[in-house]
């Protein structure tokens, strides 16, 4: 039996990319939506968080999670309302993220698998999957548990703009370090130093990115928070200290290309500079979740870190918006918005 009232509209992945998601990479479909089972709710989605990541799992390379297989619905992770529940766990009206989500209009979930959300008063659905989600908590990890900033160091962090990036830049400013941003434009880099109290930008796009890294760190860099690679990753490593870090978030620059992704041209100063390089996922860190999540809220809560949201509405326009990423027009977290909020997205008094 089927609920006929409702119908699911969802992405299906019918070939992996070559390059950028393109025409003929997804297809829309329309399915109607089955009757729940017992343990299940039924959320109707309010947000799709566009991640890079999301370009990965299109791929067969190898990673950290299953590729999605062909004629599967895409993987996402969502954020809404339940509309039904078979459920003594999860009611009707609640807002949640479940587990496992997709490019879709309304997902089925295991209530077990589900987490529910309550924003406290100045908060939105829109800042968990965000701020107060995977995002902030990725950069949380990524400092907290593995850079280890100390008052002083310099810190270089690339797509600084970015939903991850802008919080990292944040947590070590906080720390009381000297925080150097590259980004990919002059607009980005004005609100980094006027929202973001970072200390230097460099837009890669029109500077030279090893000139500007020499006048802006003249005593090298301690600390770097990588989510590009490539040509960027390559100038900042060869310029740092000795028992320099380098936490390695992303590769953003090599997702759209085939075969292994290029590393450091000089490799040498790995032993020559007794470097650390680590790459993490922050499931890796589930332990240390609600510890992120407890600073990361009282950060919001007293206006002291500052985000950007960028929207875009309609599920039909999921391909193209998962581009945004990739050709820097996004500012900041990038969200699909696929069904209206209906005071979800509102800030709790």
């Amino acid at each position: 039996m089927v609920q006929q009232e409702r119908v699911n509209q969802r992405w299906i992945l019918d070939r992996r990319p070559a390059g950028r998601v393109a025409a003929g990479d997804l297809r829309l479909e329309k399915q109607p939506v089955p009757e729940l089972m017992p343990g299940q709710i039924l959320i109707r989605n309010v947000y799709l968080s566009l991640d890079p990541s999301s370009r990965i799992w299109m791929s067969d390379e190898d990673q950290y999670m299953p590729p999605v297989e062909i004629g599967n619905v895409m993987r996402g992770l969502v954020y809404g309302i339940v509309e039904a529940s078979a459920s003594d766990r999860i009611e009707a009206g609640k807002l949640v993220s479940p587990a496992f989500g997709g490019w879709e209009t309304y997902t089925i979930a295991e209530a077990a698998m589900t987490r529910v959300i309550q924003p406290s008063a100045g908060e939105a659905l829109s800042d968990y999957a965000g701020v107060l989600g995977p995002t902030g908590i990725t950069a949380w990890l990524g400092l907290r548990e593995i850079g280890h900033p100390a008052a002083g160091e310099t810190v270089v962090v690339s797509a600084a703009a970015g939903a991850v990036g802008s919080v990292a830049c944040q947590i070590a400013k906080f720390d009381g370090c000297r925080v150097i941003a590259i980004t990919g434009s002059d607009e980005k880099c004005a609100w980094l130093r006027d929202e973001a109290g970072v200390d230097g930008t460099i837009n890669y796009r029109s500077e030279p990115i090893g000139g500007r890294l020499d006048a802006l760190c003249p005593d090298g860099i301690d600390l770097a928070f990588e989510n590009v690679g490539g040509e960027i990753m390559n100038e900042v490593f060869a310029r740092l200290n000795d028992f320099g870090r380098m936490v390695v978030c992303g590769l953003i620059s090599s997702y759209n290309l085939d075969g292994p992704a290029p590393g450091p041209s000089d490799f040498g100063r790995v032993l020559m500079r007794r470097l650390t390089i680590r790459g993490f996922i922050a499931s890796d860190f589930r332990k240390q979740f609600p510890t992120a999540l407890e600073e990361l809220g009282a950060l919001v809560q007293s206006g002291r870190l500052k985000t950007r949201t960028h929207i875009v509405d309609g599920l039909e326009t999921a391909p193209d918006a998962l581009n945004m990423l990739y050709s820097g027009e996004n500012r900041g977290k990038l969200l699909l918005r696929i069904s209206p909020e209906e005071g979800a997205n509102a800030r709790h008094e």
